[in-house]
């Protein structure tokens, strides 16, 4: 009994460290309940719903009475005919915007960072950050008006510079770019404001120091800004890897049309299709955990890399 005693000991006096943490930051912990009851609720509690993937699953039964039916959903989704055109078209768009859409807000943080102009400064970052309250409605209704045939301006120019009309529309060959130059249009601005406060957090005396040394303006840019807000980089990089699948549903589904089909169907479009459309729920929801498992193993293995690599990773 003595020795048990001692063993509870030292866990006792844990919980009681981290009672009393808690009892000192007891107001940020107040903060921060609102966010904890938003994912318990609504990222936590849904998961038993994964369990479809293994069911026939009919809304006309209960739950725990559908057909478990194993693995067959994922069997039925990977021999669909349709999966390699969807994988293609997904890691595309993921790649696009890794390599073009990822680094622009890293580029317009650090251009706004070196605005002096306070007023300018304010103007622009209202200027670019107003996209992002604008709703995919709004914003496919935008691209409609602006580029289709009969009544988009740009094919007006065109025809009144003398050119014959562009279906930029219902064109394969240029879905995926009208697609990048939306979500850029749309989400860059507000992807900045991490970036401007990593880059607000840098010591000035570095600046000023690197001043005195007769460095140039870009100098400072890339031997101190580019390294100080290194950590935010990767860190926000490894995240975007564990979303690597999320290429935009909403965006995707209203400017889909049957022309454009063959490069616009993704895992998403595909889910809802099946899962709402059609209601075979299990289908969607096998394809949902197709697509987590994914960016679970990217975001396990870019931190295991990064960590590899001497960086500080998200754990």
């Amino acid at each position: 009994m003595p020795t048990a005693a001692k063993a509870y000991k030292p866990i006792g006096r844990y919980w009681l460290k981290v009672w009393r943490e808690m009892r000192k930051y007891k107001f940020f912990y107040l903060l921060s309940l609102p966010a904890l009851f938003y994912f318990a609720l609504f990222r936590y509690v849904p998961m038993w719903g994964l369990l479809m993937a293994f069911q026939d699953y009919t809304p006309f039964k209960s739950f725990w009475n559908n057909n478990w039916v194993g693995v067959s959903q994922f069997t039925r989704m990977f021999s669909d005919p349709f999966f390699a055109t969807m994988l293609r078209n997904t890691l595309a768009l993921a790649l696009m915007r890794l390599a073009f859409f990822f680094p622009i807000p890293i580029a317009l943080a650090i251009m706004l960072n070196e605005v002096r102009h306070m007023a300018f400064k304010r103007i622009a970052q209202t200027v670019i950050y107003f996209p992002h309250f604008i709703s995919w409605v709004v914003t496919a209704s935008l691209t409609f008006f602006t580029l289709s045939v009969d009544i988009g301006f740009v094919n007006k120019m065109i025809v009144f510079l003398g050119g014959e009309q562009v279906t930029f529309l219902v064109n394969p060959d240029s879905f995926w770019a009208m697609i990048l130059i939306q979500s850029i249009w749309k989400e860059a601005g507000w992807g900045t404001i991490i970036f401007m406060a990593a880059i607000a957090g840098i010591d000035t005396q570095l600046y000023e120091a690197a001043v005195v040394d007769g460095a140039s303006r870009m100098r400072r840019i890339i031997s101190i800004t580019l390294p100080c807000i290194m950590p935010t980089i990767v860190v926000l990089l490894i995240l975007r890897l564990g979303q690597i699948f999320d290429v935009g549903f909403e965006q995707i589904l209203l400017m889909q049309n049957p022309l454009v089909r063959e490069v616009a169907e993704i895992f998403d479009t595909y889910a809802y299709n099946q899962g709402i459309v059609q209601g075979q729920f299990s289908v969607g929801v096998a394809v949902g955990l197709f697509k987590s498992l994914i960016g679970l193993a990217f975001l396990m293995a870019s931190n295991t890399i990064v960590r590899r690599l001497g960086s500080e990773g998200v754990y």
